[in-house]
């Protein structure tokens, strides 16, 4: 197991539309899943080169969501521009944990940690992180 780099820093600007608030213009809870699952995506593509589908076709894996932990400490609004961060805290044999936050400026509106395990295609059944990422991800 190991902990994470500067490089396992990063951070996904997402604007706050109609369809993330309820009828008072506030984020809907479930909307802030959404941003975390956009900034984890992209944090993997942007960061180490890989997508989704890519992981999919080169090594018949995919990562799913074991667990989550949110924390909601502010309500953010309709047309806000939020900040949602990455930053890889530690992986094991084939589970991963991310700390991610959602921040309007300064203010930090939700806390989680994730919990990713990752599985085969074919069965979803726990195998080992692909060699390439752990290594990126020690360094």
């Amino acid at each position: 197991m190991f902990h994470s780099t500067p490089k396992s820093n990063f951070s996904l600007p997402v604007r706050v539309y109609f369809q993330d608030t309820d009828a008072g213009g506030v984020v809907f809870h479930a909307s802030y899943v959404n941003f975390l699952e956009r900034a984890r995506t992209e944090w993997l593509r942007e960061c180490y080169g890989y997508s989704n589908p890519g992981l999919m076709r080169e090594f018949g894996v995919v990562f799913v969501v074991r667990s989550l932990r949110l924390d909601y400490l502010k309500p953010a609004l309709l047309d806000d521009l939020l900040s949602v961060s990455v930053r890889l805290k530690d992986v094991g044999r084939s589970r991963v944990t991310l700390c991610q936050n959602v921040l309007r400026d300064v203010d930090v509106m939700v806390e989680a940690e994730i919990h990713l395990v990752c599985v085969t295609t074919d069965n979803f059944k726990p195998v080992s992180v692909p060699e390439v990422l752990r290594e990126q991800w020690k360094n």
